[in-house]
């Protein structure tokens, strides 16, 4: 059985390793934000980059969630857009090779979206997101025989600037009886679309957010944010960082403490990778404790590289640990 079904933005990450915190500042890129660029601000950061190693691997937060599904042991589905060029070659390509059952149009004319992702000294890290052709993903496009055979569908925040895409999205979901998820994405985005969300959260089982996110949506401490967010949706889930991560479901309360030893390089997609192991294992029917620890694993080892990818070796030693092989 397909398990878990993505829709995100499909992106290329330019990841880059910055030596002070300067950059983002002569950027305007407000430290561990995700700013929207135009292709202006795209073009004057990629000069700045060119000083800079850069390094490419595929993006989007839902995107990220997926793959980790599919290294895992998950039979996963990812729905977005790309571009006709040599990134969105490479993104299609990379789902390919993962075995990733993928809904990918083609724009014909925009290129493929490119996440310009500063990492800060401290793992933290700033994203100058250029959509490009993710943005085209409407909700039209969706076809209801997408969404059959899967036990949930996780939705990227990043989405939000399309509300019909995402109401239409969770309401295919529920005609063809999956489990909705959804990642909150940055705070400021939280911000932005606080009424949107108000209205959309209701519709959702399992919420996530990091503590940023958590408190621009219930101006509350993480404890208590997870507890408002589990009175509106089944399961919440609000990472806090290099304290682990709070669920709440009901009564049921869990404080998943991080991966012993793991010493954070680079959190990129920590979050999406948490959520995968937390998701694969909610899909599979395993308890709260086992699907935070399983999501725990994944996100401790993810921020131990640079990017969204972990070598075959690694991902060989978590699927003993859990139990794929």
């Amino acid at each position: 059985m397909k398990r878990i079904l993505g829709i995100g933005n499909a992106l290329v990450d330019a990841l880059t390793l910055i030596p002070s915190d300067e950059i983002l500042s002569e950027l305007n890129l407000p430290k561990g934000s995700m700013q929207l660029i135009d292709e202006s601000r795209f073009a004057d950061i990629c000069e700045r980059q060119k000083s800079l190693e850069v390094k490419g691997t595929t993006g989007g937060s839902a995107c990220n969630t997926v793959l980790a599904v599919a290294n895992l042991c998950g039979e996963a589905g990812l729905i977005g857009c790309i571009g006709k060029d040599k990134a969105g070659d490479f993104f299609a390509e990379n789902c390919q090779k993962h075995h990733i059952n993928t809904h990918l149009y083609e724009h014909p004319s925009l290129p493929t979206g490119i996440a310009n992702t500063f990492i800060s000294a401290d793992g933290q890290r700033t994203f100058g997101t250029f959509l490009g052709a993710a943005s085209s993903l409407t909700a039209e496009m969706l076809q209801k025989e997408w969404f059959a055979g899967y036990a949930l569908v996780h939705i990227e925040g990043y989405l939000v600037q399309n509300h019909a895409l995402l109401r239409h999205a969770i309401q295919l979901a529920k005609d063809c009886g999956l489990l909705v998820s959804l990642d909150l994405a940055g705070y400021n985005i939280v911000e932005a679309e606080h009424a949107f969300f108000e209205q959309l959260l209701p519709q959702v089982d399992i919420v996530f957010a990091n503590e940023e996110e958590s408190f621009a949506y219930t101006q509350k401490p993480p404890r208590e944010a997870a507890q408002a967010l589990a009175e509106i949706c089944d399961v919440a889930v609000v990472k806090i960082g290099r304290e682990g991560a709070l669920i709440q479901r009901g009564q049921e309360f869990i404080h998943q403490p991080p991966l012993p030893g793991a010493k954070a390089i680079d959190t990129t997609a920590a979050g999406d990778y948490f959520a995968a192991g937390f998701l694969h294992g909610l899909a599979n029917g395993q308890s709260l404790a086992s699907c935070s620890e399983l999501g725990t694993l994944l996100a401790g080892n993810i921020v131990q590289v640079v990017g969204t990818a972990l070598p075959e070796e690694t991902w060989q030693d978590i699927r003993r640990k859990a139990f794929c092989q």
